[in-house]
């Protein structure tokens, strides 16, 4: 019978790296449930709608250079899962906290030095209302909340403490916001039981995170339903989203990653439609998107995104 667990945030399930001798938070069975409830990426406790970023509390005992990276949830050990199977991740109910935050400029980014903004930094500090599924900043804008996981990934098959920035073929900081409640995320899995975390909680995010960040958040509640496949091989992250299939690419190179991303497609689509590749590159021409997933995490993000009714 399936089980559902609950990981809170405290020193036992908090890691802001990725590592594959990590000690798991908790072991599941497929088909099981873990409730996650998550910290802001930046480690802080939002408990109320502070405009000032400096007055928000971090999380008592973030104090090894380990904690450098998102504050991740983690790691769930999944039993049987194995190098060269496939993750299968259901995301359920997400519920966000009461507040969020945009960062804007300062750092010295080549695009902040090209906009000319490496000198001028701002924050929105947005009030989120899941009840009306809004956001509103301290300017008065207000945005439809899209609420969905920055990072979910497995741990990668590497020595070491990993940082979370950059996304991987095992998953990580992929920010696409396709990944929406009723999604299925799909990851190849690395290491024995997978180590699967997750973390850095978006309120909403427009494709491409130009800025760095979306509104960051912390996250009230996340439910994520594990099994196991070892019918889909993968080489990098496949999705399917109420927005359709999704297969991404990430590389340094902006156009590298797009031709990961239309490879992944290419060789989800064609096997299924019965159809040689350059038959399924003339379909994908006309009927997949190519969208620009994220632009700031060290590699760039491309999805593409094939809609449920783009081909019959």
């Amino acid at each position: 019978m399936a089980t559902t667990h609950l990981l809170e945030p405290h020193r036992g399930t908090l890691h802001g790296h990725f590592a594959r001798d990590l000690a798991p938070a908790v072991t599941v069975d497929p088909g099981d449930t873990v409730r996650f409830r998550t910290l802001a990426s930046g480690w802080h406790l939002d408990d109320g709608p502070v405009e000032d970023v400096a007055a928000v509390p971090l999380f008592p005992g973030r104090v090894s250079p380990q904690d450098d990276g998102h504050a991740l949830v983690g790691p769930v050990a999944i039993r049987g899962a194995r190098p060269g199977m496939t993750l299968e991740v259901g995301i359920g109910a997400m519920v966000p906290g009461p507040v969020g935050r945009c960062f804007a400029g300062g750092r010295p980014t080549p695009l902040n030095e090209r906009l000319g903004l490496a000198g001028d930094s701002v924050m929105h500090a947005w009030a989120l209302d899941p009840a009306a599924g809004t956001a509103r900043n301290q300017h008065g804008h207000t945005v439809a909340l899209a609420p969905f996981m920055g990072v979910l990934g497995c741990a990668p098959d590497e020595p070491g403490v990993l940082s979370t920035v950059p996304p991987r073929a095992c998953g990580g900081n992929i920010d696409c916001r396709e990944l929406v409640a009723g999604s299925t995320l799909f990851l190849p899995i690395a290491v024995e039981g997978a180590l699967f975390s997750t973390g850095d909680g978006h309120g909403a995010q427009g494709d491409g995170e130009v800025s760095g960040t979306a509104i960051e958040c912390a996250m009230e509640r996340v439910d994520l339903t594990f099994a196991l496949r070892d019918d889909l091989p993968l080489t990098t992250p496949l999705a399917r989203t109420p927005a359709g299939w999704v297969a991404m690419g990430f590389h340094a190179d902006l156009d590298e990653a797009a031709a990961i991303a239309l490879e992944a497609m290419l060789a989800f689509i064609g096997p299924r439609l019965g159809l040689r590749r350059a038959d399924a590159l003339a379909l994908c021409s006309v009927a997949v998107d190519l969208r620009v997933t994220q632009i700031v995490n060290e590699v760039k993000g491309v999805h593409a995104l094939l809609a449920p009714d783009a081909v019959r």
